[in-house]
């Protein structure tokens, strides 16, 4: 074996001694191996006049030439006989060669049931969660989703109904064969053909005598999708498109391409959609990943569509202001999307006090900042904001949300965690929060929780709002879902669809919660969580074996006798674990802009990648560097250029909604809406069960369940650990409470700042301006000064009723307006 590689390299040096390579021509795969006679191969070939610049393929254009060891076949390579050759391509006047290995096969690789028949039903859609992969399959036949379990898929098929399904003795007149190819009544309709490839592999087993595989039979270990990344350029008239390959590698070290077999799918269509074949089609500038699936595994590449128009320009007053800029300005370059220019200083203020504090800044704030001559006054702002009380709060409230810090009753545990354990969890984390404390300290004491809820309150991170403990399962989908942002939910049953994890993975990870167990205490509030470290295994759904707790993507630890979540939160939280730091850079980021660079936050997946991998890998760094100061990333993040850029949009980003070239303009959440309404009218609200003066950001367990305004506007119940959970999107119900509800009337009514100013001004031009800098933190229009004055001028000026009306009036339609409501 170690000859013929040595001999394999020496060949391909040779080749690339003898024949230079042509820089604008690529080839893909650019080295070839062919596993014995009969193997196939397909290749792409693009023809691009530089680095990054849009490429075009020319696969069905190209000339192809090899030795007599292999066969051309349209745009495929089939193996004749062993040895080391090469390929040769040429488009016009450029060529390229490149090696090929045909590996010394004996024979032509028998059928398989696991390599060849499997991934025909995943093909076809036959074990598709629409069809016989269901949960109780289709029409009295069951296949598990997604082929996750072979061994009983080949049990359902051969021994299942003897002779029903499989006719050895004559194969085309199959059960299995004719329905797929609807020869007899088939609910699913035609799958495939009987000339096709599906048809033959399925047809060749059966021939064969259905035989299961071998235990040493080779399994998939990964899949690679060709090109890794395209760059086309954007046509109305004649979209271009560019075929893609897939390559599966396998455990005895062969390569398959199994193109004709994956599933493949894009996660913009908008910009750019993949064929069943796989040939991508750019439709509009922009980017996008499409996918190929096969067996349990998927690999995406990146596209980039560049607009039709070579009119991009980078405007001067857009530069950067730290590392954040950089990967953004970088990625709006490579995607020719230019930047929105900053935002004002009153545009600025506002969107960074809502987001920081969760309430707008009032007319004193706007003045002194719009005339303060400081240039670093955005960032020294952002320092106080951050420093803040009214961060704690706000900064509390999000990880509340998401930690379901919720009571259902007042003194038990019957029907859930009772107000006083809820109580003492909020505290807790307001004051780890308060403090600064370094968040993967704090994450590690809520994973590795033990004891009494109410003296160490942590421990309720293992607690339920909702009566009976959380099991094993549970809280592993919760943690992982909130600490590595990434939704494992799917592996319970089957292998992920869309992602890495198999049921292997889930069980491993659920096994460091399989010991986790409470008892009553003396108090009827109280409840003790503790660990029984030999129960640490789960049992596997399918074979019922035992599976020991694993890392999650990572090893098997030793245990040792211990509780394994003590293993698992010095995994977690370790700065080598990289994904906990991004997942919680990620939050913050979406916390600012209103959307991820993976959206959502909690559901990273390999079909769902970052919209930007640098900016997402410089972020979670960056906490990492900072000891995981959640505050100090803030900062960065604030005080970039990309920030504060406006939220008004020029032509060429008007379409961009994840590549952060501009601000983008989001409702108010729930509880900040509540606040700034009070903050503007000087009126406090008042919400069932709490102090008086709380705002709503300080509602300790959330208020969505006896407040009609924070349900009406989204607020969280607090149910799941989904940020989904929080909404903002706004609805015909939230407009009219608005217009005609109790929340903005009965404000207007009681404020203090209508009365001051009917006091000390007539409905003047000045009366006006101050409502607008209050509510919306800018100035008026003329158009919109001379609109309220018209109507000014026809009040009387000896009633002071008819003139409080009007001035309530224009703060009624601020108030309503959607620049107040929104964040911009």
């Amino acid at each position: 074996m170690k000859s013929s590689h040595l001999t394999l390299l020496a060949f391909m040096a040779s080749l690339a001694a003898a024949a230079p390579v042509a820089a604008s021509l690529s080839v893909f795969p650019d080295t070839i191996i062919l596993d014995g006679p009969g193997a196939r191969q397909s290749i792409v070939v693009q023809q691009s006049p530089a680095k990054d610049a849009p490429a075009t393929d020319v696969t069905t254009s190209a000339a192809l030439s090899a030795g007599p060891e292999i066969r051309i076949d349209g745009t495929s390579l089939v193996a004749l006989a062993p040895g080391s050759s090469s390929l040769t391509i040429s488009v016009g006047s450029e060529s390229l060669t490149i090696p090929v290995e045909i590996r010394n096969a004996p024979s032509p690789r028998p059928v398989s049931f696991r390599l060849d028949v499997e991934p025909a039903f995943m093909r076809a859609g036959c074990n598709s969660g629409s069809c016989h992969g269901a949960g109780r399959g289709q029409d009295g036949f069951r296949l598990s989703l997604f082929g996750y379990d072979p061994a009983g898929d080949y049990f359902r098929l051969t021994q299942e109904y003897v002779g029903r399904r499989l006719d050895l003795a004559s194969p085309a007149q199959s059960l299995l064969l004719e329905k797929a190819t609807a020869a007899v009544t088939h609910t699913g309709g035609e799958c495939f053909k009987p000339d096709s490839p599906l048809y033959r592999s399925i047809f060749n087993w059966i021939a064969a005598g259905a035989p299961d595989d071998p235990p040493d039979s080779p399994a998939v270990t990964g899949i690679r999708m060709l090109p890794p990344q395209l760059t086309l350029k954007a046509s109305a008239s004649s979209p271009p498109s560019h075929r893609t390959i897939v390559m599966a590698d396998y455990s005895d070290g062969s390569v398959r391409d199994v193109t004709s077999l994956a599933l493949f799918l894009s996660n913009n269509d908008g910009t750019a959609s993949i064929s069943k074949e796989g040939t991508v089609t750019a439709s509009a500038s922009g980017g996008a990943w499409v996918f190929g699936r096969f067996d349990k595994f998927t690999a995406g590449a990146e596209i980039i569509v560049l607009p039709e128009s070579n009119a991009f320009t980078w405007p001067d007053a857009v530069t950067p202001l730290n590392f954040i800029d950089d990967a953004v300005f970088s990625r709006l370059r490579q995607l020719q999307i230019p930047p929105s220019l900053p935002a004002s200083d009153a545009a600025f203020l506002r969107r960074a006090r809502l987001d920081l504090t969760g309430l707008p800044p009032s007319p004193d704030e706007l003045a002194a900042f719009s005339t303060d001559p400081n240039p670093d006054k955005r960032s020294a702002l952002v320092s106080r904001l951050l420093d803040s009380p009214e961060f704690t709060d706000l900064w509390t409230m999000k990880w509340a949300e998401i930690l379901q810090i919720r009571a259902n009753n007042n003194n038990n545990l019957e029907s859930g965690r009772p107000r006083r354990a809820a109580h003492k969890y909020y505290l807790w984390l307001k004051a780890q929060i308060a403090a600064n404390r370094p968040f993967n300290e704090i994450v590690h004491d809520l994973v590795r929780a033990d004891g009494s809820n109410l003296s160490n309150p942590a421990a309720n991170f293992y607690t339920t709002a909702f009566g009976n403990p959380r099991k094993p399962m549970e809280r592993a989908e919760d943690t992982a879902q909130l600490f590595l942002g990434t939704r494992i939910q799917c592996a319970q049953c089957h292998n992920h669809p869309f992602d890495r994890w198999t049921m292997d993975d889930y069980y491993g990870f659920s096994a460091f919660f399989s010991g986790v167990s409470q008892k009553r205490g003396a108090a009827p509030t109280e409840v003790f969580i503790f660990a029984q470290p030999d129960r640490h295994s789960a049992e596997h759904p399918v074979d019922g074996r035992k599976v020991e707790p694993r890392f999650l993507g990572g090893p098997e630890p030793s245990l040792e006798n211990r509780d394994p979540r003590l293993l698992l939160a010095d995994w977690l939280t370790s700065p080598d674990n990289k994904p906990f730091a991004r997942t919680l850079a990620n939050r913050a980021w979406a916390h600012c802009f209103g959307r991820g660079i993976i959206e959502p936050v909690d559901d990273g997946r390999i079909s769902n990648p970052p919209s930007n991998e640098a900016l997402l890998a410089a972020l979670g760094d960056r906490l990492i560097q900072s000891g995981f100061n959640i505050r100090a990333l803030l900062k960065d993040i604030t005080s970039s250029r990309t920030y504060q850029l406006s939220s008004s949009t020029v032509p060429a980003n008007a379409a961009d909604d994840r590549c952060f070239s501009h601000a983008f303009v989001r409702r108010l959440q729930a509880e900040v809406l509540a606040d700034s309404i009070a903050a503007v009218t000087e009126v406090p609200a008042a919400f069932s069960g709490q102090p008086a003066g709380t705002r709503a950001t300080g509602i300790f367990d959330g208020g969505a369940d006896r407040d009609y305004f924070l349900k009406t506007f989204g607020a969280s119940r607090r149910e799941t650990v989904c940020a989904c959970e929080v909404r903002t999107e706004p609805t015909l119900t939230q407009a009219l409470h608005l217009i005609n509800g109790s929340t903005t009337d009965s404000a207007l009514l009681r404020s203090p700042v209508l009365n001051r100013l009917i006091e000390t001004s007539t409905p003047n031009e000045e009366a006006i301006t101050a409502l607008f800098r209050r509510a919306l933190s800018r100035e008026p229009t003329g158009y919109e000064l001379s609109r309220f004055m018209d109507r000014a001028r026809s009040l009387d000026p000896a009633n002071p009723k008819a003139a409080r009306n009007f001035l309530s009036d224009v703060f009624w339609a601020l108030l309503n307006s959607t620049e107040f409501t929104f964040n911009h």
